[in-house]
């Protein structure tokens, strides 16, 4: 026997809202689709906006650059790898960073935590965490 799936118009079908749930997922720098935007590149064009952030950033780091006292005295020099999260709102979060001293370190730590706030990296539209790294070399002349 077959059965018809049809409803007619009194049966009362029960309508189910399915919510979607929002992950913090991270992407990458080198494949987001929409890059987190530095402050003065908002006016550039999408396709250079990858450039006009990387530029924004080492300018930012040579600019708020200081040469550990310490560091200099003792001759230490070397390269510190930053790693930070540009979050959903922005913000600077996360930052680690390994060098070859703690006092570069710190004086690297101190030039990310000079960031401005920026606007966050899109996927699909959605804003999401975008981790960069970065190295920042500290070298005596």
């Amino acid at each position: 026997m077959i059965e018809s799936t049809e409803t007619d118009e009194e049966e009362i079908i029960e309508i189910v809202e399915v919510e979607e749930v929002e992950e913090d997922i991270d992407v990458p720098f080198a494949v987001i689709e929409d890059v987190p935007i530095f402050p003065g590149c908002e006016r550039v064009k999408k396709s250079e906006r990858r450039t006009c952030f990387q530029e924004k950033m080492n300018r930012h780091i040579r600019k708020n650059f200081r040469y550990p006292e310490i560091a200099q005295e003792m001759g230490i020099q070397g390269r510190v790898y930053v790693q930070f999260v540009i979050a959903k709102d922005g913000s600077i979060t996360g930052v680690r960073m390994r060098g070859p001293d703690k006092n570069l370190e710190k004086e690297a730590a101190r030039i990310i935590g000079k960031l401005p706030k920026m606007t966050p990296g899109k996927q699909r539209g959605r804003p999401v965490r975008v981790p960069f790294s970065i190295p920042i070399t500290f070298r005596l002349q």
